[in-house]
């Protein structure tokens, strides 16, 4: 077999058959207008801290992983400019994902500095490397604004959560969770979804699991459906002009990430502000080094993930 041949096995069908050509920003495939959004204001800014982290997890959208650099780790001297630009433009909050934030050494001062600002959001897997750092933690509730910590729990069932995170991580996210809700922090659940679920059958196994633990059963959760690894291209439909007569208004269209929130990405020309959380892996998606020429720029819904916004009104924001 040859070398081109043995690539091509790697790539998945839709991508030899159909793929998204780096030339069709503004229509699609049949050769239809593609849907867009213009933004409002920045309400929420969110903070990559590098796509290092403690699991490996097969089905991350991240493709994070132990040492991983596809995104290198932010720190607080990069961030610091941006979080005054933000201030400035009357954000009401800030928000971490990676990674794992925790494993990144500037986060807990990224943390504090954020949070002497504005209340935080923080996307954490809640194991060991949160726990280790307690001692860090526990100060910034002093903090002038709140922190919210979100921990993902994928399934209520340890052994299914295991396969895809680790031996021991459901306990140990467990632990966190009631460490994080009893110190005073505000905490939710991140879950993903399955086809055909009942969506309060679900939430209910998990309040049972969360009172047999002495934890509150009232945590709210966010529901994820499967948003691929970065590059992948799941053979979604793509979102089009007529597509987006469903929301024909500014403010029908107010929900959609893209319209009020922007994400610093750490890059080997610095940092950059991307559209949102889920578009990093393409670089089209890179809107300038400023946060207010970002939000000058119309987001054209190209992205697999787009769909998964359109269709299922996917948020990374924090639950009501």
């Amino acid at each position: 077999m040859s070398v081109t041949e043995a690539r091509l096995k790697d790539i998945p069908l839709v991508n030899l058959v159909s793929p998204r050509h780096a030339d069709s920003w503004t229509h699609t495939r049949a050769g239809d207008p593609r849907g867009y959004i213009d933004a409002d204001a920045l309400k929420e800014l969110w903070i990559h801290t590098g796509t290092a982290c403690n699991l490996a997890c097969p089905f991350c959208l991240e493709g994070s992983k132990p040492g991983d650099t596809r995104i290198p780790a932010m720190t607080l001297a990069l961030l610091k400019p941006f979080i005054q630009e933000a201030v400035e433009m009357g954000v009401q909050q800030f928000s971490f994902t990676g990674g794992e934030p925790f494993v990144i050494r500037d986060f807990v001062s990224i943390l504090d500095y954020a949070s002497q600002h504005k209340p935080c959001f923080v996307l954490t897997n809640g194991t060991r490397v949160v726990m280790q750092r307690r001692h860090q933690i526990l100060p910034l509730l002093t903090n002038p604004h709140p922190i919210h910590f979100r921990i993902s729990l994928d399934y209520p069932d340890a052994v299914r959560h295991d396969a895809g995170r680790g031996e021991g991580s459901f306990a140990e996210s467990l632990d966190c969770i009631r460490w994080l809700h009893d110190s005073g922090f505000k905490v939710s659940i991140a879950r993903q979804t399955d086809p055909g679920e009942d969506p309060q059958a679900v939430e209910a196994q998990f309040r049972e699991i969360f009172r047999a633990h002495d934890i509150p059963d009232s945590l709210l959760f966010t529901s994820f459906p499967d948003l691929g690894t970065p590059g992948s291209e799941d053979g979604s439909p793509e979102v089009t002009e007529t597509c987006m007569e469903k929301y024909p208004t500014r403010d029908s269209r107010a929900h959609f990430m893209c319209t009020y929130t922007r994400m610093l990405v750490n890059t080997d020309r610095g940092v950059r502000v991307y559209a949102c959380t889920l578009v990093d892996d393409d670089p089209d998606y890179d809107l300038g080094g400023t946060l207010r020429e970002s939000m000058d720029t119309r987001i054209m819904l190209r992205h697999p993930r787009c769909f998964s916004c359109y269709r299922f009104g996917a948020s990374c924001s924090a639950p009501g």
